[in-house]
This record gives structure tokens, C-alpha cells and sequence, in this order.
């Protein structure tokens, strides 16, 4: 497998991750060392790797008929010939018509304002319970966290979200949002957190662990 080398101004050790994406390893080390020691220190780290690739998922390209979720719930993109190309909505199913070529383009954009749209709103109604200021919602589709949040109040979310039951995305807009009164991860933050949300979000968090993969499986040209 490809190892793709990444020096990091902040880094103080090397670090391993898998990309599924292009399926390499991403071997990253600080400003400087050896490469030949790092590599020799990825080289032995093959039970890990076999793990990571234990739960592998494949990429879940979207056509007509394909079974994806929305809000935790499958939904089945159904191509309607002759019919708008506007993603529709209905009975549980993403309803379109068009190109067909450009079905799996169409929805994850769908996908995407729908996440922004939903994802504005929850940030909107819980930064004014903590009383302070958002700046800019944005979505993107990031592989190494689900949001985040600067000390100017601009927020970023996985547009992926979207793809997850209602209480793991409300879940993580209240931890991006704690995060405009507390730029730490201490009691006061978890604290407010489950204040927020009215409980720990422990199930919330489990649940991207076991499922993240999956929904960065979606979309082949995601």
C-alpha cells in the first residue's frame, strides 16, 4: 500500500491514519527527523492496519435505486424519466428526473443544502441560549472530525450529518456551539454540553464511531 509522507510544523511524533479514500496511509512526522526511522515505525504497525481494514466500507456510489440514508432513515433514489431534475422529498423516497448521469452529483448537493440548511438553524437556536454571536455556518466534508469551531464564532460542519439520526446531528452542533463560550474540551464544556442537549451525548458519540465509516462511504465522487 502507498504511504504518503506529511511533515507538520506542530507535530512532535509520528502519527498513522488511513485514507479510504485513496486508500494510502498518510504517515505524518515533525519538522525534522529520520523518514528511514518512520518508516520503519509505520512497517511495524501491520495488526493496526489489518483492524482499520477489517472495517473498511466500500465507497456506495447513488444511482436509481440505491438505498441511502437521510436522517438515519434509508431512503431510495428513485429516477423518474421525463420528470424535473430537482431532488423532490416523498413518501421516503429522493425523487428526481434529468440526466441520469448526473443523478449521484444531484443529491449528495441536495444532501449538502439540506445539512446546511438544518445545521444553521440548530446553531442559530443554540448559540442564543448560551447568548453569544455566530458568525458563518459552513459545510464541507472533512474526514478527521464532524465539526468545529473558531474563537471568531465561525462554525464548520461535515455536510454528512445529515445522513445521521436528528439527535447525532443536534448532538454535535451542541458541542461546536459549547465551544463559543468554552474553547477547551474541560467540565465546564462537557457541563454545558449536556446542558444544552438535556443529557451526556454518550449515545451520540458512540454511534459516529460505528457508523462514521459508513456515511463517508457514500458518494463515489464525494
Amino acid at each position: 500500500m502507498a504511504v504518503r509522507l506529511v511533515r507538520r510544523p506542530r507535530a512532535r511524533r509520528w502519527t498513522l491514519r488511513y485514507d479510504g479514500r485513496q486508500h494510502v496511509l498518510c504517515l505524518s512526522l515533525p519538522p525534522r527527523g529520520s523518514v528511514k526511522a518512520a518508516l520503519d515505525w509505520a512497517a511495524g504497525q501491520g495488526e493496526w492496519l489489518g483492524r482499520v481494514l477489517a472495517r473498511r466500507v466500500e465507497r456506495l456510489a447513488i444511482d436509481e435505486g440505491t438505498l441511502i440514508p437521510y436522517q438515519g432513515e434509508p431512503h431510495r433514489v428513485t429516477w423518474i424519466e421525463g420528470g424535473p431534475r430537482r431532488v423532490e422529498l416523498v413518501d421516503g423516497a429522493l425523487r428526481l428526473g434529468g440526466d441520469r448521469q448526473g443523478i449521484e452529483r444531484r443529491v449528495l448537493r441536495w444532501l449538502r443544502d439540506r445539512a446546511r440548511q438544518e445545521l444553521s438553524a440548530q446553531s442559530a437556536e443554540f448559540a442564543a441560549r448560551v447568548e453569544r454571536a455566530v458568525r458563518s455556518v459552513a459545510v464541507g466534508d472533512p474526514r478527521s472530525r464532524w465539526g468545529s469551531c473558531t474563537s471568531l464564532g465561525a462554525l464548520r460542519y461535515s455536510w454528512r450529518l445529515i445522513l445521521a439520526p436528528p439527535d447525532v446531528l443536534t448532538a454535535t452542533v451542541a458541542h461546536e456551539v459549547a465551544h463559543l463560550v468554552h474553547m477547551h474540551h474541560g467540565p465546564e464544556f462537557h457541563a454545558l454540553v449536556a446542558a444544552l442537549l438535556g443529557r451526556e451525548p454518550k449515545a451520540e458519540r458512540e454511534w459516529l464511531r460505528r457508523h462514521g465509516a459508513a456515511l463517508h462511504a457514500l458518494g463515489m465522487g464525494s
